[in-house]
């Protein structure tokens, strides 16, 4: 899978997918909170299965 994740969207994915897994944990949102772990890894890999399909990059060329 190629990259298309970039480096703003990646941190916003981060921030809310981190955030997210913290008010799930602390019981603020309850379960849905976990929804959280899907931006925190798409962040990480910097593939999102989603970009692929409608055919975005956010990516800057090198």
């Amino acid at each position: 899978m190629n990259i298309n994740v970039g480096n703003t969207d990646r941190v916003a994915r981060i921030a809310v997918g981190a955030l997210l897994i913290i008010l799930a944990l602390t019981g603020i949102i309850g379960v849905w909170g976990w929804i959280g772990i899907l931006p925190l890894a798409t962040g990480i890999f910097r593939v999102c299965p989603g970009y692929s399909l409608i055919g975005v990059n956010t990516c800057t060329k090198d």
